[in-house]
């Protein structure tokens, strides 16, 4: 009997290290923020919700502790010390896991270095990706700029042409993106928030390739349920 509470506290001590490890534990460093709010967001539905805030009074590290039900995309925001709520954010992906954010006040957003996620990581490599159609879009707005006062019928088709190619493109290597890394919630995130416009028949493609677990996260459900939509109007039409 002596060996009883020993046992007791074995199990104790492992069921509190599981549930530690069922939420996603977010540490950081906003540098040079003295004082001000961070709000930890996420779309609830539609609508953008706080599911906590810390305030930062004279020491600019922070943490939060969240329940992530299926890994999705959170948001960092930043509230300075005179209620005014700056235009930047942060965007991540959230899961339940040891996680980390350092960024400073001045590029809130575009300085943030986050770590602790793979399907951040995942996304990350994606935003790579996706800059390279961004930057040849732009160059054919310049060009379409340019020509604007010429009244050059054929150069404006060209330009077209080339614009629906290259977003037929995009379209594709999302998909491929996404087919490779079927096994991360972020391959139906990138098919329902760059890639929904696809052909149905490569929507269906990347989800059936999905995992089981995959399937029936948060966005493996809202894809099945808007691939399931998109046929109904595609029928109707």
């Amino acid at each position: 009997m002596k060996y009883f509470p020993i046992l007791l506290f074995t199990i104790a001590t492992i069921l509190s290290c599981s549930s530690e490890t069922e939420k996603m534990n977010l540490t950081g460093n906003v540098k040079g923020m003295k004082k001000g709010t961070l709000l930890l967001q996420k779309f609830d539905d539609t609508v953008l919700v706080t599911v906590d805030s810390v305030l930062v009074d004279g020491n600019s590290n922070f943490s939060f502790s969240e329940k992530v039900e299926s890994p999705e995309i959170y948001y960092l925001y930043v509230r300075l010390k005179d209620g005014s709520l700056r235009d930047d954010r942060i965007t991540f992906f959230a899961e339940n896991s040891a996680m980390t954010i350092q960024t400073n006040l001045t590029n809130f957003g575009n300085a943030a270095v986050v770590k602790g996620s793979k399907n951040d990581s995942i996304l990350k490599e994606y935003d790579k990706l996706k800059q390279r159609y961004v930057v040849k879009n732009l160059n054919f707005i310049e060009q379409r700029f340019k020509i604007g006062t010429k009244n050059s019928d054929s150069l404006e088709m060209d330009l077209s042409q080339k614009q629906n190619a290259l977003i037929l493109s995009k379209y594709l290597a999302t998909i491929n993106f996404a087919l490779n890394n079927k096994d991360y919630e972020v391959a139906p995130y990138l098919i329902l928030s760059e890639a929904y416009n696809s052909n149905i028949k490569y929507l269906d493609t990347v989800y059936n390739a999905l995992a089981p677990k995959i399937k029936n996260s948060k966005y493996g459900k809202e894809l099945e349920f808007f691939i399931v939509n998109r046929k109904k109007t595609d029928t109707v039409l």
